[in-house]
């Protein structure tokens, strides 16, 4: 597997797997999902290895650091060892709050549903 000397950032991160499809990732760039170092980049941006990637997906954001650069897709098992994932864990799903979920074209909250909304929220 020959690694490269410098690589596109949106080539890279469809390369080790992050999003699906090379499309995907020159739209996530074009759209600031995706950061290098704590900047918005541009899908031309070029990666060097020790980069600190963070690529907003509709999941979440994962957070890596480049260990080798590639210009073509590589298997799963390579692209697992081409970086270190340092990704924080999701919260437990007791720290996170539960909102209420009515039925699409229910209308507006009758006054004991809008109380009983802000008594579960804490208000």
């Amino acid at each position: 597997m020959e690694t490269a000397s410098s690589t596109r950032v949106d080539s890279w991160i469809w390369a080790v797997r992050l999003v699906k499809t090379r499309s995907l990732a020159t739209a996530a760039c074009r759209a600031g999902h995706v950061r290098i170092n704590g900047e918005k980049v541009k899908a031309a941006q070029t990666l060097r290895v020790g980069d600190e990637v963070r690529v907003r997906t509709t999941d979440a954001e994962r957070v890596v650091v480049v260990k080798r650069l590639f210009a073509k897709r590589v298997s799963a098992v390579v692209a697992a060892e081409s970086l270190t994932d340092t990704t924080p864990p999701p919260p437990a799903r007791e720290d996170v709050p539960f909102v209420p979920i009515r039925d699409r074209g229910a209308g507006r909250p009758t006054k004991r549903e809008r109380r009983d909304i802000e008594k579960l929220r804490g208000h």
